[in-house]
């Protein structure tokens, strides 16, 4: 099992195992209006099966949204297709829009999956840092791929958020698109909008956890707590018996070079970060080592604990993230032709459980980013964003209270928080100065770079990609 297997055979708790056999109890008491932005990203088609598989769904519309004229036309053609080949082409009904506004008009929910430069700055957010000796992998959540992305994207999901406001201000957002801290974050501080940001690192990493425990899923009792991709496992029993000490034992043996099973030997980051600070970690291990200062900062680091692709290759989204888009609309225009087949499997994408437990008012749990207000997490910075544990029902998405997390795993957290703090501000005002003062507090480039280091590759990030952050001073 990876950590793209389908939750669905085994559930992320009994009560999501037993609901996605069947969906949750009960009707859609009216059809739906829902707003995908960025809707030619190949997401799009995985969400709307989503939908359509809704058990005792009404229908309603799906409204595609893209800058990209024939990005957006295929995606229709595709969606079209699709409710005929899954036979719910009479209940739903497909639009497509370049104007985002008609679109939301009237939107019961907005799907945000917006990528605002497509694949322009990918090589500047990787190789201007690499000339400073910032090695990243993944570099679109956090370290300076993290912040730009989120400087070209902040302001557009801000206008994005304004004009919903005005036309659609009871919708429920959810957010898929990164950097998630700050993108939520950037919402919070600067819109009314209710967003919730949705990732899959929670139920992906427990089946992981699960898997490598030799337990049945339905059977794992954990609990979760954290921000975005860096979120604790810091309950995890089947039973009532710890199960720690069993991934303690093969994590030693995999980072000695004794693997007990030679197929999960890898992910060494992960399996380093549980060893010294008490808990597994909920994203690859490369996206981790970019959010802590250990582990790429030294080329014979890099070469102990990192691996290829996910596992913490370098340069891997920029050397890869051209080509996957391109597959990508090789793989639309497949299903346009008819030589591929649509799935109708429903996945374990958050989005369409959320709309189905809200419209019929069935609870059902999350885990969300939500912003940490009256303490959530009580030791993590009260105006900041946190994934928690969130109740849905006919109310929206209702967070939970976790408590306080561990010392050591709240300090890690907290210095990706004011590096995601000082980030958000930089976009919504559009600063220069802000965004330095970001990268001054990234762990990775701070454990590399000088402060006059740091200031001199913002500046020049700036100057390369001076054309998708209009309006910063």
């Amino acid at each position: 099992m990876t950590e793209d297997s389908d939750p669905n055979e085994a559930g992320h708790s009994a009560h999501i195992h037993r609901a996605q056999a069947r969906g949750l109890a009960g009707e859609m008491p009216r059809p739906i209006r829902v707003t995908m932005l960025g809707a030619g990203s190949m997401f799009t088609p995985e969400l709307a099966r989503d939908l359509f598989a809704i058990p005792g769904g009404a229908g309603g519309t799906i409204a595609l949204v893209d800058v990209d004229p024939e990005r957006l036309d295929a995606m229709a053609k595709v969606l079209e297709r699709q409710t005929e080949e899954l036979g719910v082409a009479e209940a739903w009904t497909i639009e497509a829009h370049l104007d985002r506004r008609e679109a939301l008009a009237g939107s019961h929910y907005l799907v945000n999956c917006i990528e605002v430069s497509g694949t322009s700055c990918v090589r500047f957010d990787n190789d201007i840092p690499a000339s400073y000796g910032v090695d990243q992998c993944i570099g679109d959540t956090v370290g300076p791929g993290g912040l730009f992305k989120a400087l070209r994207t902040i302001p557009v999901w801000l206008d994005v958020l304004a004009d919903a406001e005005d036309l659609c201000p009871d919708a429920l957002v959810l957010n898929y698109t990164n950097p998630m801290s700050m993108m939520c974050l950037a919402s919070a501080r600067a819109s009314s909008m209710a967003v919730v940001g949705l990732c899959h690192s929670v139920q992906g990493t427990s089946m992981v956890l699960a898997w490598r425990c030799g337990v049945r899923y339905r059977d794992l009792t954990w609990a979760c707590a954290g921000i975005n991709h860096l979120s604790w496992f810091t309950t995890l029993e089947h039973d009532g018996r710890d199960l720690y000490p069993i991934l303690f034992d093969k994590a030693e043996r995999d980072l000695r070079g004794d693997p007990a099973d030679p197929n999960d030997a890898g992910d060494l980051v992960r399996k380093d970060m549980m060893l010294h600070f008490g808990a597994f970690i909920t994203e690859s291990s490369g996206h981790l080592s970019e959010y802590v200062p250990y582990y790429r900062k030294r080329p014979d680091l890099i070469e102990r604990y990192c691996r290829p692709g996910y596992d913490g290759g370098s340069s891997f989204y920029a050397d890869n993230w051209p080509a996957w888009r391109e597959q990508a609309d090789r793989d639309r225009e497949a299903l346009l032709a008819g030589d591929s087949a649509f799935e109708s499997k429903r996945s374990w994408e958050y989005a369409s459980w959320i709309i189905e437990s809200r419209e019929k008012s069935v609870p059902y749990r999350i885990h969300g980013n939500v912003p940490n207000t009256g303490g959530l997490i009580e030791n993590l910075p009260h105006d900041g964003v946190v994934e928690v544990a969130c109740l849905v029902d006919h109310n929206g998405v209702s967070p939970t209270r976790y408590g306080r997390l561990p010392p050591q795993m709240a300090a890690i957290c907290a210095a990706n928080m004011a590096m995601y703090d000082l980030g958000a501000q930089a976009g919504i005002e559009r600063s220069t100065e802000l965004a330095i003062h970001a990268l001054l507090l990234d762990p990775l480039t701070a454990a590399v770079c000088s402060p006059a280091e740091i200031k001199s590759m913002t500046l020049e990030m700036f100057e390369a990609e001076a054309d998708f952050l209009p309006g910063f001073t």
